[in-house]
């Protein structure tokens, strides 16, 4: 096993455009979780403007998880209005 290359890994810690993040973390994601949009997505780098030293770029590493708890939130908020 030893030189075998972990393709999920590098794509975890990769940089990516925000197209390719919500295809792979809707795709990854339990069916009852909210799903990722552009509109979502953009109020969530507002709120953490932190996480986006690296421009626009998104890494499932780096924001799948505080995303995934943000998003119940925003998704409430969404439809308490």
């Amino acid at each position: 096993m030893k030189g075998k290359k972990n393709i999920n890994g590098e794509f975890n810690e990769a940089f990516t455009t925000v197209e390719v993040f919500i295809e792979y973390y809707n795709k990854n994601i339990p069916a009852t979780y909210p799903k990722a949009t552009e509109k979502a997505l953009a109020a969530f780098r507002v709120s953490y403007p932190g996480l986006f030293e690296k421009g626009e770029s998104w890494s499932i590493d780096k924001h799948r998880k505080r995303l995934m708890d943000w998003l119940t939130s925003y998704h409430e908020a969404i439809e308490q209005k």
